[in-house]
């Protein structure tokens, strides 16, 4: 039989034994796992949260300059495309003319690096020398009404086609009243 001296010490040491592969273990578990870059687990996921967010911003910032370079190419396409139209026989602005020069002198206004040829047309009635002299007052008239909203005239100059260049090549009052305008066209940037 043992000795009591030889049983305390072992019971200790069997008690202890226990205690010890609890604590290597838990220690063990909470040793911080890396991947094969030597990385851990929380790090490459915030990394990747980081790359995400990076992309996520690229691409926000992509829709933007899309956005803008969409409206800047409309509102440029406007400006070529929308005419000041005149009545009949007639170079003073219209109402509605007054209201296309506005949106004309604004977008000079804030695009300030290019020149314009105001371009005054005429429908096919009247001989050609009376309509190139009615398209030169028509894209005049244009002019004054541009420069009174700020534009300076050294970036404005005007030319006449009479009824050279109809926009509209009917013969009755609806194509008449197309070609009947002042056109900007865009001369230097």
């Amino acid at each position: 039989m043992l000795k009591k001296s030889t049983i305390i010490p072992l019971l200790i040491v069997l008690m202890l034994v226990p205690v010890w592969t609890m604590t290597l273990v838990s220690c063990a578990s909470k040793e911080v796992k890396q991947n094969a870059t030597g990385m851990s687990d929380e790090e490459k996921a915030r990394l990747e949260a980081e790359r995400r967010a990076a992309e996520e911003a690229a691409r926000r910032k992509a829709m933007e300059e899309e956005t803008l370079r969409a409206r800047e190419a409309e509102a440029r396409d406007l400006f070529l495309n929308q005419n000041a139209l005149f009545d009949f026989d007639k170079f003073d602005i219209r109402p509605d003319a007054e209201t296309v020069l506005r949106q004309k002198a604004d977008y000079m206004s804030s695009h300030g690096s290019f020149n314009v040829q105001i371009q005054g047309h005429c429908d096919e009635r009247g001989t050609e020398t009376y309509n190139l002299a009615l398209g030169a007052r028509r894209a005049e008239s244009a002019k004054n009404f541009v420069e009174s909203l700020g534009v300076s005239s050294g970036r404005l100059a005007t030319e006449s086609f009479g009824e050279s260049q109809p926009i509209d090549p009917g013969h009755n009052e609806e194509a008449w009243a197309k070609n009947r305008r002042a056109q900007f066209a865009i001369v230097g940037q």
